[in-house]
């Protein structure tokens, strides 16, 4: 139902492909435990990094997402050796909704005038470590699309990691490799999530009975990603940016089943819930 499909601009019997995944990016550093000489290194950085993910083509055939993408990155330190200089930092991948990553640290060289590009073989530290945020990301949101769609990208991410943990660079792809396996393997939160948009643009269509049908397919999805993860990161930070959402649209249609069985499944939203459930009882 929200499958996307490619654009193709023919002009003058010259095709040329549109690769738009993401959309607006908003980068931040925090650069204050720099040098200054190490700060004005950086200066195209920020840029760099833009382009980046504009200009690649990320995927096939979901050419046109326009995914928001905000990243933090906050600078530890850089050092030197011979003529390559490396910077280590944190950094915080979100695409302003579900979707938030945080990143403990990695280390990467960076040279003013040097450009980045992605390559699945050769591998270089700063363009891998982006590239597995952009998957992961793209993952995420193709999966909003289609049941497990977004298994490709997130195959790719970990081919990313692995690489990493295997190269010269490996600072935090242990991790990395562990975190897509975890999102990759949520069989109950891909598809508590693709239901939860198909029966959001169900109640925009007006049709209240088959988004009510979705929304249970959600709640099950989310009772199978607790029995099989726990109190799993991503699952919960899902409920936390929807809960108040889900609140209005249960209160709203008059499903106060739904709004119970939503409490007893997240704890951590109680108050947001019982709120709604206290309206409709009045």
């Amino acid at each position: 139902m929200r499958k996307l499909f490619s654009s193709i601009l023919s002009i003058f019997f010259i095709i040329t492909p549109i690769f738009s995944q993401f959309g607006s990016i908003k980068i931040n550093f925090d650069d204050r435990l720099l040098r200054s000489d190490e700060k004005r290194d950086l200066l195209n950085l920020k840029e760099d990094i833009r382009q980046f993910y504009l200009n690649t083509n990320w995927d096939k055939e979901y050419s046109d997402l326009e995914i928001p993408l905000h990243i933090q990155l906050v600078f530890e330190g850089a050092a030197t050796k011979g003529n390559v200089k490396t910077y280590i930092c944190k950094a915080l991948f979100s695409n302003g909704g579900e979707l938030r990553y945080f990143d403990k640290g990695v280390q990467f060289y960076y040279s003013p005038g040097s450009s980045l590009y992605f390559d699945l073989v050769l591998f270089e530290p700063l363009s891998a470590f982006l590239a597995f945020y952009a998957h992961l990301i793209l993952g995420g949101e193709i999966d909003t699309y289609d049941f497990r769609g977004g298994t490709t990208a997130y195959e790719i991410a970990r081919d990313i990691s692995l690489r990493g943990a295997s190269s010269d660079y490996q600072k935090g792809w242990g991790s990395r490799i562990s975190l897509v396996d975890d999102i990759s393997k949520n069989s109950g939160l891909r598809s508590a999530r693709l239901s939860y948009y198909i029966a959001t643009d169900l109640m925009k269509e007006g049709n209240i009975d088959e988004a009510v049908k979705e929304f249970n397919n959600m709640l099950d999805g989310l009772e199978q990603s607790y029995t099989d993860f726990r109190r799993e990161q991503s699952t919960q930070y899902f409920m936390k940016i929807h809960s108040e959402t889900l609140s209005k649209i249960f209160s709203r249609i008059g499903r106060k089943k739904l709004l119970v069985d939503l409490k007893q499944l997240d704890p951590d939203n109680n108050e947001t819930y019982q709120l709604y459930l206290d309206k409709m009882s009045k």
